[in-house]
């Protein structure tokens, strides 16, 4: 019989990572087997978890539901582990954080404080960029990273969704007209963002899994997403952004959001990463659970909003 536990892993790991292969690899198991871990646990609970494809593995909405218990079950029994470490019990000395620069200072920064206050004996260094850090080599205890995760041999927690809106500001719209379709773009100023694989320099893509790819061109780019909207807040052009750079603005009508014949990207989500250690740091385990109990069950800055999705 297979092990119960280790299908919640093989499970939470594929969904983080976005294949069983990927899974298989940081688990050290043959694919076939986290195959068959996955296949006696959607057998047990007579729900299919996972869509699999050649390229990529996905979560069914069944699946979405049920990773949120299944990394809650997990993360209680890493807790349990680690607590009977009593050398790794004490959180207090430095905790460096690593985050790119509008999720740190838009989200991270206001939860700083509380945390701060929860554990006295500890210092916060917050590093934000939007370079793809290597936590080993620059020594980062804990990272948050938005979308597909590439470094199999970290582990990562799911903190929240992630979603994206086309959005722009009232007065350009009512000079350039509002697109209605994906194809309408092309005659439309996009300010576009250069870090990014999938919201490319000239390209964007849309439809949940990203199948619809658009060419797009417009007069600015830019490596950081809150310059493009600030650019956007004056009737420069559309932004294709995070809802948690776009939340404020879109409640308050600065800017407004865009529906087209084909709905956002949808982004893996927000996780927090960190060396793969047997037992994490309690002042890692500290923070990330922070962040899990603020911005669970929903974030805050989806909070309100209507977008296309």
């Amino acid at each position: 019989m297979l092990d119960r536990l280790t299908g919640l892993q093989v499970f939470a790991r594929a969904a983080a990572l976005g294949s069983l292969s990927a899974a298989a690899r940081a688990m050290g198991m043959s694919q076939t087997m986290a195959t068959k871990h996955v296949n006696a646990l959607e057998e047990r609970l007579g729900v299919h978890l996972l869509h699999r494809t050649t390229r990529r593995t996905s979560l069914t909405e069944a699946g979405r539901r049920y990773l949120d218990s299944a990394e809650r079950i997990l993360a209680d029994l890493a807790e349990a582990d680690a607590m009977a470490a009593a050398e790794q019990l004490e959180v207090n000395g430095i905790l460096r954080i690593n985050a790119p620069v509008s999720f740190g200072a838009r989200v991270l920064s206001p939860l700083l404080p509380a945390f701060a206050a929860r554990h006295p004996g500890l210092r916060v260094e917050l590093g934000v960029n939007d370079r793809l850090v290597d936590l080993v080599e620059e020594g980062w205890d804990v990272a948050i990273r938005i979308g597909p995760l590439r470094d199999e041999a970290l582990v990562a927690r799911r903190l929240a969704p992630c979603r994206l809106a086309l959005a722009a500001a009232p007065a350009y719209l009512e000079t350039h007209g509002t697109p209605r379709t994906v194809e309408e773009l092309s005659s439309h100023n996009c300010l576009a963002y250069t870090l990014s694989r999938t919201l490319g320099p000239d390209h964007w893509r849309f439809g949940k899994t990203g199948a619809v790819r658009v060419a797009i061109s417009g007069n600015l780019q830019a490596s950081n997403g809150d310059t493009l909207v600030a650019a956007a807040l004056g009737g420069q052009g559309i932004v294709y952004e995070p809802t948690f750079i776009l939340g404020d603005d879109l409640r308050s009508g600065a800017l407004v959001a865009i529906e087209l014949d084909h709905p956002p990207i949808e982004l893996d989500g927000v996780f927090a990463i960190y060396p793969g250690h047997r037992r994490p740091p309690a002042k890692v385990r500290a923070f990330v659970d922070h962040l899990v109990e603020r911005l669970r069950p929903a974030p805050p800055w989806d909070r309100g909003l209507r977008v296309a999705n």
